[in-house]
């Protein structure tokens, strides 16, 4: 199904997105938030395979202050951050319940291209792919896109690390 298409469509049509779950249920399966949550919506969810999220880019958002203040553009870390994210609710939805005790850390990312600034205003769509899981590294293949046009990619690696409760 090409979800761009249908946001497209249903957007010039004056329809809200229909979405999977919002971001009371996001911050059950990861524990960023805010101003360090970027993920606002899940669209679509293939559990041990796919999702799909969404990112509204507002220009009150803190970064903006200093990258940069005449031309303010969505840090590509942040960029990288939000495709770790979404992997991290991707990896959540994929696992057995009982096995959810842990939080994903950023372990690596490769093949990080930018190929278009995102900029206030701009919403962001995240596509993230399961590449592989061995020996407890999460790899994933991810987008950005805005308005049907690629902006970003990489491939970004997770790996668990238990809660503390102390």
């Amino acid at each position: 199904m090409n979800y761009l298409k249908i946001i497209k469509v249903r957007r010039e049509i004056g329809l809200k997105l229909n979405y999977l779950y919002g971001a009371q249920e996001i911050k059950k399966r990861i524990p960023q938030r805010e101003p360090f949550l970027f993920l606002d919506t899940i669209i679509s969810c293939n559990p041990g395979e796919s999702i799909i999220a969404t990112k509204k880019v507002l220009p009150t958002e803190p970064h903006f202050d200093g990258h940069f203040p005449e031309y303010p553009v969505m840090p590509g870390v942040l960029i990288i951050e939000a495709m770790g994210q979404a992997g991290g609710v991707l990896v959540w939805d994929s696992i057995p319940p009982k096995d959810r005790n842990f939080i994903l850390y950023l372990v690596g990312v490769e093949k990080a291209r930018f190929r278009k600034p995102i900029v206030p205003g701009d919403e962001m769509i995240i596509t993230v792919e399961i590449i592989n899981c061995r020996r407890n590294f999460w790899r994933f293949k991810a987008k950005v896109e805005v308005e049907g046009s690629l902006c970003a990619t990489a491939e970004i690696l997770e790996s668990p690390g238990m809660y503390s409760d102390s």
